[in-house]
């Protein structure tokens, strides 16, 4: 049965690629097909060998991401595909396999997407202690509404997002959500918050506690990049208020603590720190771990700090490759990270940016004529 199973997922995956492969072509050429390919392979090793927080592990894997989809006018699209994703070293054609489909809506004040829809459309802004980096890798897709309203740098969204549906051996749990940023010349202020409803199995032999889990951050920062020419140069330094109860216990835990943010990048070359001081986050992760929880659980620690050094080795439009070595420092001691990400990612519909991004090696690749000096 199992193997029965695998043979139809796989099925499904080649006949879905092969159509989008043979409909590509004819697609461009149509008034109003529109299609999306994206390429996306992860590397992520942490070595957290004697922490009491956070596991030692090494995550690999490509996403194939292909899309398909009717546009009218300048606002309203309909796109379906797929993500289906291989684990590096898995002796499976595909591991994890999530349908895309959704309706899109682009205007001048406002976006909103409708169903199942790629998360990098829509929450790749939240820190990680909202949402882990695997979460994006293992859990790419949202099911449910994302609203934005929008204003230069500032924005205001809402958004729900159906996690799991109950049955006999699943638990029922969605995300209610939203953020804001107010950006004002080189001062900002900008809000994250979510509350996680995570309810138990469809007639479970043993009686489960339904969880409330909430999270949310108020920061107020700066941001000097545009004053100084480079990609990226600012600060935050919010509060963040954890909301959590056990419903069958009744009694709310709320763990609050400091965030702070620094982030710098200059023609390729970056380095981003993050630094948390309070209580410790994830009341009841002893119970249901990242079933309930999927920000870092490295913020169950009361000190923390984590320094991001990358490299955009590319970086356009299309392909985007960034290597990157993290320094976690608690429980009075270093860890190390170690990742790679690579993105191919095209479509027929909207406009690429003319000037490239600029590297800090460029003149050294650069033919310099020889001068002779008589």
């Amino acid at each position: 049965m199992i193997r029965h199973r695998q043979r139809c997922r796989w099925l499904l995956w080649s006949c879905t690629s092969l159509m989008f492969f043979c409909f590509v072509p004819v697609a461009a050429h149509a008034q109003g097909v529109l299609y999306k390919a994206e390429v996306r392979s992860f590397f992520d090793n942490t070595e957290f060998g004697t922490s009491n927080v956070q596991m030692p592990q090494t995550m690999a894997g490509t996403h194939l991401a292909p899309e398909v989809g009717m546009g009218w006018g300048e606002q309203h699209r309909i796109f379906v595909g797929l993500d289906a994703m291989h684990e590096w070293g898995s002796n499976k054609a595909v591991d994890f396999f999530d349908p895309i489909a959704y309706y899109q809506f682009s205007g001048k004040l406002f976006r909103a997407y409708v169903g199942a829809f790629p998360r990098s459309l829509a929450l790749g802004r939240y820190p990680r202690m909202f949402f882990q980096d695997s979460v994006l890798n293992y859990r790419p897709i949202v099911n449910g509404v994302f609203w934005e309203l929008l204003h230069g740098e500032s924005y205001l969204n809402l958004w729900l997002d159906w996690a799991s549906r109950q049955a006999p051996d699943r638990h029922e749990a969605f995300f209610m959500g939203w953020s804001a940023r107010c950006s004002y010349g080189v001062l900002y202020a900008q809000h994250f918050g979510y509350m996680f409803h995570f309810a138990g199995t469809m007639h479970p032999i043993v009686d489960e506690g339904l969880h409330d889990n909430g999270v949310v951050l108020t920061s107020l920062g700066v941001d000097f990049a545009d004053k100084a020419g480079i990609e990226k140069l600012e600060a935050n330094l919010g509060w963040s208020v954890g909301l959590e109860r056990d419903r069958s216990l009744g009694e709310w835990h709320r763990p609050q603590g400091v965030l702070s943010e620094i982030r710098v990048e200059y023609k390729g070359v970056g380095a981003f720190n993050t630094y948390y001081n309070g209580g410790s986050q994830q009341v009841f992760y002893s119970d249901h771990a990242s079933d309930l929880y999927w920000g870092d659980p490295i913020y169950r620690s009361r000190e923390y700090n984590r320094t991001d050094f990358y490299i955009n080795f590319v970086k356009t439009d299309v392909v985007h490759i960034k290597l990157i070595y993290s320094l976690h420092f608690t429980e009075q001691t270093a860890y190390h990270e170690q990742g790679l990400q690579v993105t191919f990612a095209l479509d027929n519909f909207s406009k690429k940016k003319q000037k490239g991004y600029e590297y800090i090696w460029d003149r050294w690749m650069k033919h310099e004529p020889l001068v002779s000096v008589e």
